[in-house]
């Protein structure tokens, strides 16, 4: 990677965040292993030097962080209540289905 590293911090990378403009912070320690098992090749590798911009300054990690805990807080509520339709759907069909045989039953 550069030798020439420059140092940023999170907020000037998260201006970055447009389909013509987006910047990827990509921690080697943690993701390397995971950059293993989807198959990354040399020629990933090379994409990561051709277009690596620098290093981001660690003493604003919180502020992501705790930006990002709040996206995933957001993100996780539709989840839930995607789960109790779900549920409500699944005791109507089993009541339903219940019914069913009942008067099935009644009428054989």
């Amino acid at each position: 990677m550069g030798a020439e590293s420059k140092v940023f911090t999170h907020s000037q990378v998260s201006a970055h965040n447009t389909s013509e403009d987006c910047w990827v912070i990509i921690n080697a320690k943690d993701a390397s292993e995971e950059f293993e098992d989807v198959g990354h090749g040399s020629a990933a590798r090379l994409m990561l030097d051709e277009f690596y911009v620098g290093e981001v300054d660690p003493s604003t990690t919180n502020v992501v962080d705790a930006t990002l805990g709040s996206i995933k807080d957001v993100e996780n509520k539709p989840l839930e209540s995607t789960n109790k339709l779900l549920y409500f759907v699944l005791a109507l069909v089993i009541i339903v289905l219940g019914l069913g045989i009942h008067f099935f039953k009644l009428l054989s």
